[in-house]
């Protein structure tokens, strides 16, 4: 079930977001897309563990994402509960894998994979 372009979401994110602290606004241009993808993570994280997947990867990336972008304590617990939100909203629904979990898997994975690629296109350098 792991896919390596999906793996390299959070690394492309964080290639994108290492910039300077003084370059970035209050909230970032893209603050809605980084909002989104860490609450990808967190369904992510409780969908693939489900279905199958064993460890701590899509934790581990929210993570890495969170070291690369955030250093503010308010903006840091923000994208905190996204990915609590993603992973408690499926959880209070979900107890087994079925058909509608795997199809959930494939779509946050295409939008996390078309999140990435935007933020680059629009915000890299």
């Amino acid at each position: 079930m792991r896919s390596i372009p999906a793996l390299a979401i959070v690394a492309i994110a964080c290639g994108l977001l290492a910039q300077p602290v003084a370059t970035r606004a209050a909230e970032a241009p893209y603050e809605p897309q980084l909002m989104r993808l860490a609450e990808i993570l967190g369904s992510l994280h409780f969908l693939r563990n489900l279905c199958g997947e064993e460890g701590d990867d899509w934790r581990r990336q929210m993570e890495d994402l969170l070291e690369a972008e955030v250093s503010e304590p308010p903006r840091r617990a923000r994208m905190v509960a996204q990915f609590n939100h993603g992973y408690t909203a499926f959880e209070a629904n979900y107890t087994v894998c079925t058909e509608a979990a795997v199809e959930a898997i494939r779509r946050y994975m295409q939008e996390g994979e078309a999140l990435t690629r935007d933020m680059v296109g629009r915000f890299g350098n």
